[in-house]
Protein backbone atom coordinates (compact mmCIF):
# COMPACT_ATOMS: atom_id res chain seq x y z
CA UNK A 1 0.00 0.00 0.00
CA UNK A 2 1.61 3.55 -0.96
CA UNK A 3 1.97 6.28 2.08
CA UNK A 4 -0.74 8.10 0.33
CA UNK A 5 -3.26 5.05 0.13
CA UNK A 6 -2.34 4.79 3.42
CA UNK A 7 -3.26 8.20 4.51
CA UNK A 8 -6.55 8.20 2.61
CA UNK A 9 -7.38 4.51 4.50
CA UNK A 10 -6.63 6.20 7.77
CA UNK A 11 -9.03 9.13 7.25
CA UNK A 12 -11.73 6.99 6.00
CA UNK A 13 -11.29 4.80 8.96
CA UNK A 14 -11.32 7.67 11.16
CA UNK A 15 -14.56 8.82 10.29
CA UNK A 16 -16.32 5.81 9.50
CA UNK A 17 -17.56 7.32 6.25
CA UNK A 18 -18.65 5.19 2.74
CA UNK A 19 -15.49 6.84 0.87
CA UNK A 20 -12.26 9.04 0.66
CA UNK A 21 -11.13 9.82 -2.94
CA UNK A 22 -8.09 11.68 -3.69
CA UNK A 23 -8.31 14.38 -6.86
CA UNK A 24 -5.17 15.84 -8.43
CA UNK A 25 -4.90 18.82 -11.04
CA UNK A 26 -2.75 16.32 -13.72
CA UNK A 27 -2.48 16.90 -17.19
CA UNK A 28 -5.12 15.84 -19.76
CA UNK A 29 -8.82 16.96 -20.16
CA UNK A 30 -9.88 15.41 -17.34
CA UNK A 31 -10.44 18.38 -14.74
CA UNK A 32 -9.28 16.88 -11.18
CA UNK A 33 -10.00 13.27 -11.80
CA UNK A 34 -9.87 10.57 -9.18
CA UNK A 35 -6.34 9.66 -8.78
CA UNK A 36 -6.70 7.07 -5.79
CA UNK A 37 -9.34 6.21 -3.73
CA UNK A 38 -10.44 3.85 -0.65
CA UNK A 39 -13.83 2.25 -0.05
CA UNK A 40 -16.06 0.47 1.91
CA UNK A 41 -17.20 -2.98 0.84
CA UNK A 42 -20.42 -2.44 -1.78
CA UNK A 43 -19.75 1.33 -2.13
CA UNK A 44 -18.77 1.91 -6.05
CA UNK A 45 -15.73 3.66 -7.49
CA UNK A 46 -15.57 6.82 -8.45
CA UNK A 47 -12.48 6.61 -10.31
CA UNK A 48 -14.01 5.74 -13.82
CA UNK A 49 -16.90 8.27 -13.36
CA UNK A 50 -16.47 11.06 -16.14
CA UNK A 51 -20.24 12.28 -15.97
CA UNK A 52 -19.93 15.06 -13.49
CA UNK A 53 -17.93 18.25 -14.55
CA UNK A 54 -16.66 19.49 -11.08
CA UNK A 55 -15.74 22.64 -13.61
CA UNK A 56 -19.68 23.68 -12.73
CA UNK A 57 -20.15 22.67 -8.93
CA UNK A 58 -20.18 25.10 -6.46
CA UNK A 59 -18.22 23.35 -3.96
CA UNK A 60 -14.80 23.57 -6.16
CA UNK A 61 -15.70 27.10 -6.10
CA UNK A 62 -15.32 26.92 -2.66
CA UNK A 63 -12.19 25.27 -2.82
CA UNK A 64 -10.39 27.09 -5.12
CA UNK A 65 -11.28 30.11 -2.56
CA UNK A 66 -9.32 27.95 0.21
CA UNK A 67 -12.05 27.27 1.67
CA UNK A 68 -12.79 23.57 3.05
CA UNK A 69 -16.27 22.59 2.59
CA UNK A 70 -18.25 20.65 5.35
CA UNK A 71 -21.84 19.09 4.22
CA UNK A 72 -23.55 17.31 7.05
CA UNK A 73 -27.08 17.33 4.84
CA UNK A 74 -25.26 17.75 1.53
CA UNK A 75 -28.64 17.95 -0.46
CA UNK A 76 -29.57 21.20 1.36
CA UNK A 77 -26.12 22.54 0.61
CA UNK A 78 -26.94 23.79 -2.49
CA UNK A 79 -30.17 23.92 -4.94
CA UNK A 80 -27.95 24.58 -8.29
CA UNK A 81 -29.40 21.58 -10.16
CA UNK A 82 -26.05 20.38 -11.49
CA UNK A 83 -24.83 19.91 -8.07
CA UNK A 84 -28.29 17.53 -7.31
CA UNK A 85 -27.38 15.38 -9.99
CA UNK A 86 -23.87 14.50 -8.83
CA UNK A 87 -24.98 13.80 -5.44
CA UNK A 88 -27.06 10.63 -6.96
CA UNK A 89 -24.66 10.08 -10.11
CA UNK A 90 -21.65 10.22 -6.89
CA UNK A 91 -23.82 6.91 -5.07
CA UNK A 92 -26.66 9.04 -2.56
CA UNK A 93 -23.85 11.17 -1.43
CA UNK A 94 -25.48 12.45 1.76
CA UNK A 95 -22.45 14.25 3.63
CA UNK A 96 -19.37 15.33 2.49
CA UNK A 97 -15.96 16.93 3.97
CA UNK A 98 -13.53 18.44 1.00
CA UNK A 99 -10.36 19.81 1.72
CA UNK A 100 -8.47 21.61 -0.50
CA UNK A 101 -4.50 21.14 -1.68
CA UNK A 102 -2.38 24.06 -2.59
CA UNK A 103 1.20 24.10 -4.12
CA UNK A 104 2.42 27.36 -4.51
CA UNK A 105 -0.93 29.07 -4.51
CA UNK A 106 -2.45 26.76 -6.51
CA UNK A 107 -5.14 24.34 -6.30
CA UNK A 108 -3.69 21.12 -6.88
CA UNK A 109 -5.13 18.91 -5.38
CA UNK A 110 -8.65 17.95 -3.45
CA UNK A 111 -8.98 14.88 -0.14
CA UNK A 112 -12.83 14.19 -0.16
CA UNK A 113 -14.79 12.25 2.48
CA UNK A 114 -18.36 10.66 1.34
CA UNK A 115 -21.20 9.97 3.33
CA UNK A 116 -23.50 7.99 1.18
CA UNK A 117 -27.61 7.66 1.98
CA UNK A 118 -28.02 9.14 5.05
CA UNK A 119 -26.66 13.07 6.33
CA UNK A 120 -24.90 13.21 9.43
CA UNK A 121 -23.04 16.07 11.64
CA UNK A 122 -19.10 16.15 11.42
CA UNK A 123 -17.40 16.26 14.41
CA UNK A 124 -14.28 18.43 15.46
CA UNK A 125 -12.02 15.61 15.43
CA UNK A 126 -13.23 14.42 11.95
CA UNK A 127 -12.54 17.89 10.24
CA UNK A 128 -9.18 17.87 11.81
CA UNK A 129 -8.33 14.42 10.49
CA UNK A 130 -9.41 15.71 7.23
CA UNK A 131 -7.17 18.60 6.95
CA UNK A 132 -4.57 16.59 8.60
CA UNK A 133 -5.02 14.17 5.64
CA UNK A 134 -4.87 16.93 3.37
CA UNK A 135 -1.04 18.17 4.60
CA UNK A 136 -0.03 14.82 4.30
CA UNK A 137 -0.37 13.91 1.00
CA UNK A 138 0.62 18.05 0.04
CA UNK A 139 3.65 16.96 1.06
CA UNK A 140 4.09 13.95 -1.17
CA UNK A 141 2.95 16.24 -3.81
Amino acid sequence: MTRTRSILKSLLDGTGASRVTLREDVPGDDFFPVTEEVLRPGVTSLREERTVDLRTQPVVRELQQGRQVVQNDCRAAFADAAFQRMLETYGSLAAQIVTPIFVAGKLKAIVSVHQLDEPRVWSEQELALATWAADEVRQRL
